[in-house]
């Protein structure tokens, strides 16, 4: 039978697994926020041939099983990998077995929400306004700092979270590119994972279960939370 009482306080590894997962979750959103803001415009606003096959590019992370994903990377950023190979030879970076490479994978996982928050909120913004400031002298640079992107704000900082949030949960990618070292790549969703096949590992299981669900569902709750009260001061305005 599970503990409970085991739940209230947490072990040094525990922890540490909990650390690693905010600091991956926090800087893989962080590094991926800008291209992702980029890749959202060219999807809302430009046209050109093979746009189709782009957007499926972009989202195919959604459906593709995380493992999949996980392989893909291992390919490409692994130490024999066609990038990863000259990544170490000429710059010394290793992704494989490090926090850096499961900053990666849970970048690349969570990236298509965060292309699809922007992308909605985008579409959203009247495109009357802008043509307004351009036609009152403004150029594309200022329109998009002082009209579209304060409109925007909502979808960016939205999905923002939302990555931080998957992030969190991220497991199949992360656990076959850079494996379940602790300290290293060992997040609470492998930390769980690792606890399931140990002896008496139930209570260090639960104990992380609970923590995940709480991080999770206070970055979605802190997500409708930002949006609301951002458009409430946009509307404002």
């Amino acid at each position: 039978m599970l503990d409970f009482k085991a739940m209230d306080m947490l072990t040094p590894e525990e922890w540490t697994a909990v650390y690693l997962s905010l600091k991956v979750a926090f800087w893989a959103t962080f590094w991926s926020l800008p291209f992702a803001v980029l890749m959202a415009w060219v999807l809302a606003r430009v046209r050109f041939p093979g746009k189709g096959l782009l957007d499926g590019l972009v989202y195919l992370p959604l459906v593709l099983p995380k493992v999949v994903v996980g392989y893909l990377l291992l390919l490409t950023l692994g130490a024999r990998g066609f990038i990863g190979q000259y990544l170490d030879a000429w710059f010394g970076i290793k992704l494989i077995f490090t926090t850096a490479g499961a900053t990666v994978a849970a970048a690349v996982v969570s990236f298509p929400l965060t292309v699809n928050a922007i992308r909605l909120a985008l579409e959203a913004v009247d495109r009357g306004l802008e043509t307004a400031a351009r036609t009152l002298g403004a150029s594309r640079l200022d329109v998009f700092f002082s009209v579209t992107l304060p409109l925007m704000l909502p979808g960016i900082l939205s999905g923002a979270l939302l990555a931080i949030a998957s992030a969190l949960g991220e497991f199949g990618a992360t656990i076959t590119f850079v494996s379940n070292v602790e300290g290293q790549t060992r997040t609470i969703p492998l930390a769980i994972y690792s606890a399931t096949h140990m002896p008496d590992g139930d209570a260090m299981a639960l104990r992380l279960t609970v923590v995940s669900i709480l991080l999770a569902l206070g970055a979605l709750l802190l997500a409708n939370l930002v949006d609301r009260r951002i458009r409430t001061l946009i509307g404002r305005v």
